[in-house]
């Protein structure tokens, strides 16, 4: 069977923020490099590091010109560089990426053919902790089949290095202007836009690099950042987003670890 010409599949957009990631930026961009699926644009913004790995995209940007690097002169944080490289986005789909975490070769094929099959609009994988150097912490978090708006609200399901959506139909959904859980907020609106739920596909096709300095590794520090997301960015009243934040962490706590396997 004939492969179908790239200029009749649909572009998908990749969207990095870049800061200081010299260590890893370059493997995660060969991981896209690598995918079964070709038509893709990867749009690299650069928080105005200070080590090399600009100039590590630069040099990868000479020998493919899917790879686009915009450079900023001023550190603007990971939200701001992720909107930035949305409006540049020219795909009818939006995939993110972060500098430090790396795909699978069959991640986008098998995505966007899930998605087109089963007709939904936003969709996410399953995928695999690693360690900063890249070796297996034996960790997997699992999709949920079909993830609801209402589930999406009590807790981000959604890694945000295997998400995907549809912006042909839902339009470019940029991050609030919120300090944390940026990423949370994006899938909640993708969700809510799209009418149904998004598509839980069920393979480990991500990597995700645990740091030491990471938000997630101690877990009471998402007490501010989720109650400053339901009473600012949801607009709940105090009292709403106090019940809403017990809500979170009784899903957290109890639900959650349902999709999280150790192995």
């Amino acid at each position: 069977m004939k492969k179908e010409p790239i200029e009749n599949k649909p572009l998908i957009s990749v969207v990095t923020p870049l800061f200081n990631a010299e260590r890893f930026i370059e493997e995660t961009l060969r991981s896209v490099q690598q995918q079964s699926y070709g038509n893709w644009e990867l749009l690299v913004v650069d928080d105005a590091s200070n080590d090399a790995s600009a100039s590590l995209v630069e040099r990868m940007a000479v020998n493919d010109e899917r790879i686009k690097l915009t450079r900023l002169t001023e550190n603007k944080g990971a939200a701001y560089c992720r909107n930035l490289a949305t409006e540049q986005a020219q795909g009818d789909y939006i995939a993110f990426l972060d500098s430090d975490d790396l795909w699978l070769s069959g991640k986008l094929e098998k995505q966007i053919n899930a998605m087109t099959k089963n007709n939904v609009a936003v969709s996410f994988t399953s995928y695999l902790h690693m360690n900063e150097q890249g070796e297996s912490i034996g960790k997997r978090i699992k999709a949920i089949p079909k993830l609801t708006y209402q589930k999406q609200l009590r807790n981000n399901y959604i890694g945000n290095l295997t998400g995907m959506y549809n912006a042909s139909l839902l339009g470019k959904i940029l991050s609030p202007d919120i300090r944390k859980r940026q990423d949370w907020a994006v899938w909640l609106e993708a969700i809510k836009k799209s009418g149904g739920p998004a598509l839980g596909i069920e393979e480990d096709l991500a990597r995700y690099r645990v740091r030491t300095d990471s938000m997630s590794a101690t877990k009471w520090r998402l007490v501010k950042p989720n109650y400053y997301f339901y009473r600012t960015h949801l607009g709940y009243s105090a009292i709403r987003s106090f019940f809403a934040l017990l809500r979170f962490f009784w899903e957290y706590f109890l639900m959650r670890p349902r999709y999280i396997e150790r192995y």
